[in-house]
């Protein structure tokens, strides 16, 4: 009897430093959406652009020099934004004019206005903003989502692409070795009305670092964009909208088998979102495909070594893409030498 008044102190004083803690945490969490104006002045500096597109306001940058070539579209994946292309657009617009589009939901492009994140509505999306660019034809080249959504488009219309990048792109039924723990709390109902409020930033680097080949190179900086670009107002909601409409694909094969455009296929070997041996899967659906496979990276390598994996772009392109200037269709099909001319690291033996 004696020691109940003491140990209804003690718990008692437990129950307020735990709630104090979790206040605490809450507090530090604590990342409610950001308005588009306070983060434009920081993340859309010239030469970004808005355009008015299916009742949204779509970041792009368009630059370099028309003429060389078909333009070049460059889509991102879940969760990144056009910035992720900075190395390969500082070397790439030299020769060839070069977009760069925060797909809806992601960047500072914001939410689709009706909430339909299924990947026949990017390529709906991708398809009118090159009728609003005026550009009947592009090569296009994404990663992961980014890089679904350019093959499904050179699917859906064929005379549209020149050309395919496709750089770890998704697609395949797969079964990950690694999810970003930011996509598997976004994946729980429950929590998703939570997340719109509460964002720690390590859940931001531990997600980069989890999809880098070498997670050192995951910088402060870089941590901090995708951050920032988080918060942008609707995108967290839309994240988890994406995620749960994202239902299991079947194989599509067949679908890759009527690709006839020339198509590189960059994967970093490090790659614990979709593993390396799909890249295989890859090679063998699309004819006169090139496998190209960086040991050392992960499932962002043209962010995480934008240096080396664009050099086997701009080979690529000059050997597959720009002879149609002089006449040659670029889906015709290739010679020998022009599929065997591609340096870089050899695909894995098949397993």
């Amino acid at each position: 009897m004696t020691y109940r008044p003491l140990y209804r102190k003690v718990l008692a004083g437990s129950a307020i430093a735990l709630l104090l803690l979790l206040a605490f945490a809450i507090g530090l969490a604590w990342a409610p959406d950001r308005p588009l104006d306070d983060l434009k002045q920081r993340w859309a500096p010239p030469p970004s652009s808005f355009v008015e597109l299916q009742g949204m306001q779509v970041h792009l940058r368009d630059e370099g020099a028309p003429g060389r070539g078909p333009p070049i579209v460059l889509l991102h994946g879940t969760s990144a934004s056009l910035h992720t292309w900075e190395g390969w657009a500082h070397a790439l617009t030299p020769r060839y004019r070069v977009i760069r589009v925060d797909l809806p939901g992601f960047g500072l492009t914001g939410p689709f206005p009706h909430d339909d994140y299924h990947v026949e509505r990017y390529v709906e999306f991708v398809l009118e903003l090159l009728d609003h660019l005026s550009i009947p034809e592009a090569v296009i080249g994404g990663n992961s989502l980014g890089g679904q959504v350019a093959w499904q488009t050179a699917v859906e219309a064929p005379e549209r692409v020149a050309g395919l990048v496709l750089v770890n792109p998704a697609g395949f039924p797969l079964a990950p070795d690694s999810v970003p723990v930011g996509f598997r709390i976004a994946r729980i109902p429950w929590l998703q009305p939570l997340m719109t409020r509460l964002l720690p930033r390590s859940m931001i680097e531990s997600s980069l670092r989890s999809v880098y080949g070498d997670p050192a190179r995951v910088t402060d900086a870089l941590v901090d964009r995708y951050y920032d670009l988080a918060l942008r107002e609707g995108n967290r909601r839309a994240l988890g909208l994406r995620l749960e409409q994202a239902t299991a694909p079947e194989s599509p094969t067949e679908r890759l088998g009527s690709i006839r455009q020339p198509t590189l296929i960059l994967w970093g070997g490090r790659d614990r979102l979709i593993p390396p041996a799909t890249a295989l899967e890859y090679e063998r659906a699309i004819d006169h495909s090139r496998l190209v496979v960086f040991e050392e990276l992960g499932h962002v390598p043209h962010e995480e070594d934008p240096e080396t994996t664009v050099a086997v772009v701009m080979q690529f392109l000059e050997e597959r893409v720009v002879p149609r200037k002089a006449g040659e269709s670029a889906r015709d099909t290739p010679t020998p030498e022009m599929g065997a001319a591609l340096s870089g690291p050899a695909a894995p033996p098949e397993s």
